[in-house]
């Protein structure tokens, strides 16, 4: 085997290796069922953020089904959350019973409505890493995925046609029911 052959095996099994939250994001499509989930992001956050938003669109090609909880190990708690404007006013809620992935439709969790927030940050989300999620689904079941870090302040997954104009970054948290 020569030198240059050598080189590249051991920089591919160096690569293979590495933790998947670790490697550049690369989010593909997620099949469960009748459920596809795709265009799966989040934003990177400054260094002592302590909370971070996720946004996938989720297809379901058959009866109904509900997305019950998420979880990843970047954050203390995991919440589906929803933000919405009442009385003039932007506010954040947990969806404690989920949400619901309409029978031959569709559920965008996306900035400014339906979301993943990432409660109490283990530590920041980093542009160019992915994001470890499992979401679980009444019917379904669980499903496994990764979201790719864009930019602080994206508004949409780069180069992925994804352009969401609302919403900044999510290390506000606090700011429940602030005016838009």
């Amino acid at each position: 085997m020569t030198r240059f052959a050598k080189l590249a095996l051991a920089a591919l099994i160096a690569v293979a290796t590495l933790p998947a939250f670790n490697l550049p994001a690369f989010a593909a499509d997620v099949t469960a069922g009748n459920l596809t989930l795709s265009g799966a992001w989040t934003r990177a956050t400054p260094p002592r953020a302590r909370a971070g938003g996720g946004f996938l669109t989720i297809a379901n090609s058959g009866e109904a089904d509900r997305l019950v909880s998420v979880s990843s190990p970047v954050s203390t708690r995991t919440e589906i959350h929803e933000m919405a404007v009442q009385d003039g006013v932007m506010k954040m809620r947990e969806m404690a019973d989920g949400v619901e992935v309409p029978a031959g439709g569709t559920l965008e969790l996306k900035p400014g409505g339906y979301h993943v927030m990432f409660l109490e940050l283990t530590g920041p989300l980093k542009e160019g890493e992915s994001v470890p999620v499992t979401l679980t689904f009444e019917k379904a079941g669980t499903v496994e995925m990764s979201l790719s870090v864009e930019k602080m302040g994206a508004k949409g997954m780069s180069g992925h046609g994804m352009g969401h104009d609302m919403g900044q970054g999510m290390s506000g948290h606090g700011q429940h029911g602030a005016k838009e």
